[in-house]
């Protein structure tokens, strides 16, 4: 009931010969009276353009609608990669400095590939939990432990469940398919509740299960803070949705992504999300103009594409239900909700993009003229789709490269702050330089809470973050920092005082 039993040295009361001299005590509630709830929503592979509150013409008015009430920031930052941003996020510290270089899938036997992340970087759950007293849930997407350990046998230390989540549901690896997911509940894996044609769909599934975990603790202790984080396996491939959400977008990209591209590019400056004077990368290396396609390479792209949007508009649908509930237990005023994707759209659909994505991942070339004959496939339960290149640069507009990259288009994604109880926003644009690391930090600073020294008995290494709180109503605050270092797969940036320096690294070339 947000009360810990306290070991004896911490009893304020008297103990004497019997009970008529002796005076009891109880201990007092971690957390303070008000405190803001917090929820941290994280999109996968969604680009800087994607959103509609960011450009884009896919419908998303759930996530627009927190924009407008809240604050863009339009100079945040990632890793350019799903592990090492979330890393990132729940810890306030550099993904190399935690054990986390690149994904969990990788452990190289060096400090900073280890696939998890290090003791000595608490994560903001368990700061949370254990000095503020908060409830903690976790639903969706983990990829912070080994893949050794990702199995029914364990070992459980990086499971969320000791990285200070009170539960978890949701599902271990990078990715996983939206119909029929591999779910795990707390430290033990389960069957998914319903099949797909009874209308199961995972981002349908996560909201449940957190609309459940929150409505349980307020119903029973209406007084304490939650801190939920809700990590959708969108917008990662498989692009999956529901049949209506797919029927939407018949037809809707047929002008290519050249059109569409300049259109979102057009949105941006009138929305003042970029600067007029902004310029629209170059194709990427490998994109062709769309007009020189094939017609069946055509089709083929404009249908990836539509799952793409279906899937987008779905998980803004979730995330929609998920703030009605809030606003119908009467937390919404008082909860700092931030939506942020953990990096740019995905280059590993290929040229053309694909049906089944592990094609690419084994370098086997997607076969279009075979695969424009289960078009009706894609974005359902029988396709694992991802979109092209040219689709993932219109979704990085205006940037060059993509995911794995530390160009903008791998690094530079959108962010959402919104909280009516912190700001007022209005709909304001935040252009501030900030990063996945800072993200910690600004939550433990609008709660009030200083990072321990030690959680757990071991001693902490200091968060390399900074809040974001001054910028909430200072829309002129000064960055709390002048450098920022990326590195990702051997391509390398530094940001400095406002300025970039930046490389694309080409495999064995020496890195002087």
């Amino acid at each position: 009931m947000g009360y810990t039993h306290p070991a004896e040295s911490d009893f304020r009361g008297r103990i004497g010969r019997t009970i008529a001299d002796s005076t009891p005590a109880w201990p007092e509630p971690k957390f303070k009276q008000g405190s803001p709830n917090v929820v941290l929503i994280v999109l996968d592979d969604t680009g800087f353009a994607h959103l509609g509150c960011f450009g884009s013409t896919i419908e998303t008015p759930h996530m627009d609608g927190l924009a407008q009430r809240g604050l863009r920031y339009n100079n945040f930052h990632t890793t350019a990669l799903c592990s090492a941003s979330r890393a990132c996020l729940l810890t306030g510290r550099n993904h190399h400095a935690v054990g986390v270089r690149a994904v969990s899938n990788m452990d190289t036997g060096f400090p900073n590939t280890r696939g998890a992340v290090t003791p000595r970087a608490a994560t903001i759950a368990e700061i949370l939990r254990d000095a503020g007293g908060y409830g903690t849930f976790a639903a969706g997407k983990w990829h912070l432990a080994p893949m050794l350990e990702a199995t029914a046998a364990g070992p459980f230390d990086n499971w969320p469940l000791r990285k200070g989540f009170d539960r978890f549901y949701g599902f271990l690896q990078g990715e996983t398919d939206q119909f029929n997911p591999e779910l795990t509940v707390d430290n033990h894996f389960i069957a998914q509740p319903r099949s797909p044609e009874e209308g199961y769909h995972v981002s349908e599934d996560l909201v449940d299960q957190s609309i459940r975990y929150v409505r349980d603790m307020h119903s029973l202790v209406p007084e304490k803070p939650f801190f939920l984080y809700l990590a959708f396996g969108a917008m990662h491939s498989p692009h999956q949705a529901p049949k209506t959400y797919r029927d939407k977008y018949k037809g809707v990209f047929d002008a290519g992504w050249d059109v569409i591209r300049q259109q979102w590019f057009a949105r941006q400056k009138d929305m003042g999300i970029i600067p007029t004077e902004t310029k629209l990368a170059p194709h990427n290396p490998g994109v062709q103009p769309f007009a020189e396609l094939s017609a069946n390479e055509k089709r083929f792209a404009c249908a990836l594409q539509e799952a793409f949007a279906a899937m987008l508009e779905h998980t803004d649908a979730q995330i929609g239900r998920l703030t009605a509930f809030l606003e119908e237990m009467g937390l919404m005023e008082n909860t700092l909700v931030i939506v942020a994707s953990d990096n740019g759209a995905s280059q590993e659909g290929g040229a053309l993009g694909t049906m089944d994505e592990m094609k690419t991942f084994n370098m086997i070339a997607e076969d279009v003229d075979e695969a424009v004959k289960r078009l009706d496939d894609i974005g359902g339960p029988d396709s694992h789709s991802n979109i092209p290149w040219g689709w993932a640069q219109a979704g990085n507009t205006p940037l060059k490269w993509y995911k794995q990259n530390t160009h903008g288009g791998g690094v530079r994604d959108p962010l959402i702050v919104h909280w009516p109880q912190g700001f007022d926003g209005r709909g304001e644009i935040r252009t501030q330089f900030c990063h996945a690391i800072d993200i910690a930090p600004t939550i433990l600073d609008a709660v009030g809470i200083t990072p321990p020294s030690s959680i757990g008995g071991v001693e902490q290494m200091a968060m390399h973050g900074v809040s974001l709180v001054p910028t909430f109503k200072n829309p002129t605050a000064a960055p709390g920092r002048d450098v920022q270092y990326f590195e990702m797969l051997s391509h390398r940036g530094i940001w400095k005082d406002g300025w970039k320096a930046v490389t694309h690294h080409t495999s064995s070339v020496p890195f002087d």
